[in-house]
């Protein structure tokens, strides 16, 4: 579903001017997160006198109880004053007219699982046709989720890394897992890690530089043998990545 929202911001007389900063800053990554997950369509800033901000803003949730948990959710939220409209497709909409296209659900994402692994040391293959190979194992870790938990097999993991000139990464990650209940899951994640020159530059020292910094996302399969997890052979997943001094992190998706 998709709803029309207006927003009224007030900031509270006598707030100081670094609260409402950090109010503002957190409100822009909360936006941005939204749009990620497919919650915030198009958001547009109408000017009004008086202090105050006004937002007119399309968004897309499940029902109005999800909408009304996301925005009450928001830094400003308890700044604003938020009319909500459900919307419906018009036979007239020009987009729909042009295209004659059916609307599309919307994906979703939904948590799977978080895996915490240590790293050893890399094996440095040098400069290669393909770029700058090396081979990072994944020498422990333990996962957990809604549905399972366990840990990683040692020996069965690692990254098959390519770094670029600038110090992109191409990750091919590969590594095993083992449930609670004794089930292996092979798990495959293609994907890219990105950021500015700076940024790269310390997490290539090995210092602790803080995920939202950069850019790690992965294309993810995963397989077993196990019934019960059947579902997992035919799901489309996403990882997100992070580095950490000796260790990384991925939280992988069920896109649905």
């Amino acid at each position: 579903m998709e709803f029309l929202v207006e927003f009224e911001v007030t900031v509270p007389k006598g707030t100081p001017e670094r609260e409402v900063k950090e109010r503002d800053t957190a409100e822009s990554a909360a936006a941005a997160g939204l749009a990620r997950q497919g919650h915030l369509v198009r958001l547009w800033r109408a000017p009004v006198a008086g202090g105050k901000t006004n937002a007119v803003g399309v968004y897309s949730a499940d029902s109005r109880a999800e909408l009304d948990t996301l925005l009450s959710a928001l830094p400003l939220g308890d700044w604003m004053q938020v009319i909500v409209t459900p919307l419906t497709p018009h036979p007239n909409d020009p987009v729909s007219a042009q295209t004659g296209v059916v609307d599309l659900p919307q994906p979703r994402l939904t948590p799977v699982y978080r895996l915490e692994a240590t790293v050893g040391e890399a094996l440095d293959l040098g400069d290669t046709s393909q770029g700058h190979r090396r081979i990072v194992p994944l020498t422990s870790g333990t996962f957990t989720g809604k549905e399972m938990s366990g840990v990683l097999v040692p020996g069965a993991s690692a990254d098959w890394q390519t770094v670029l000139a600038d110090e992109t990464a191409l990750a091919d990650v590969r590594y095993t897992l083992q449930s609670d209940e004794g089930a292996l899951l092979y798990v495959r994640s293609r994907g890219v890690r990105h950021g500015s020159p700076e940024v790269l530059a310390r997490l290539a020292r090995g210092e602790d530089v803080d995920a939202s910094e950069y850019t790690f996302r992965t294309a993810t399969r995963i397989e077993t043998a196990l019934p019960a997890l059947e579902w997992l052979n035919k799901g489309v997943f996403v990882s997100v990545g992070g580095r950490r001094p000796g260790a990384v992190i991925y939280e992988t998706y069920l896109v649905s």
